[in-house]
């Protein structure tokens, strides 16, 4: 029998073959190699080149994660990217040209899962995607729900609802929310939650700052005067059990 070979990326993440991803860049050379290396790691690639055939293509292949370019004709990256979560919480990996911290900010802020700066390796976009896909799937195996004060996380469910009303959060934004339930009132550094929650060694910690920013405009009753997910100053952050009490209205 031939076995055959796959790149070491995709060694442990059989459970992934034949999720789809929807790529969309309007470079071809980038599009090419992309989408050729995640075929190979045993994915089912559906390429884009614009905006609307993203926006068409996301309708109808309903994928599992998206790549998208910043930088689109027709519509910009951005716009896409706020339309897809109009209908969709389908994960987006953001590629970006533009090297600014602002830019990549801009990006986070707008609710992107993940970001790429170009020019990338093929190996790390892969990793990158395996990375969300699994947290965005979770495990098969149910986990106990998660109930503090008026919140309710079901990690089986990939749900969290507030008094009942569910909670709209990306991939990463749950995968934070989660954690920092499972460790109330322990204090984490910017690079502890990059390298728990993300999965990464390294990296810019502004995605850091970013979510919990975020997190903290869908948790908190006054996101400018934080009870729940506060800040100890020159450590990191904590959320307080205290605070979900104090939250309850």
């Amino acid at each position: 029998m031939n076995v055959p070979h796959l790149p070491p990326s995709s060694i442990g993440n059989e459970d992934l073959v034949g999720r789809r991803v929807l790529l969309v860049d309007d470079d071809p050379t980038v599009a090419e190699v992309a989408s050729s290396y995640l075929r190979a790691t045993g994915f089912v690639v559906e390429e884009a080149s614009d905006g609307f055939a993203a926006l068409e293509a996301a309708e109808r292949i309903a994928p599992d994660l998206i790549v998208l370019d910043r930088m689109l004709p027709g519509i910009d990256g951005l716009e896409v990217f706020r339309r897809l979560r109009e209908r969709t919480s389908t994960p987006v990996i953001l590629l970006t040209a533009l090297g600014s911290e602002d830019d990549r900010i801009a990006g986070l802020e707008a609710g992107a899962d993940d970001y790429l700066s170009k020019p990338f390796s093929t190996r790390e976009l892969v990793l990158r995607v395996q990375s969300v896909l699994r947290r965005s799937i979770g495990e098969f195996t149910p986990e106990s729900v998660l109930e503090y004060g008026e919140f309710r996380l079901d990690p089986s469910a990939h749900v969290a609802t507030r008094g009942g009303v569910e909670l709209t959060l990306t991939a990463r934004e749950f995968d934070l929310f989660e954690f920092l339930l499972k460790h109330p009132n322990q204090v984490f550094s910017r690079e502890e939650l990059l390298r728990t929650v993300w999965g990464w060694t390294y990296g810019d910690l502004s995605t850091v700052t970013v979510h919990v920013r975020r997190l903290r405009e869908k948790i908190e009753r006054d996101p400018r005067s934080p009870v729940l997910l506060t800040t100890v100053w020159g450590v990191g952050y904590r959320f307080t059990m205290d605070g979900a009490a104090d939250a309850v209205v």
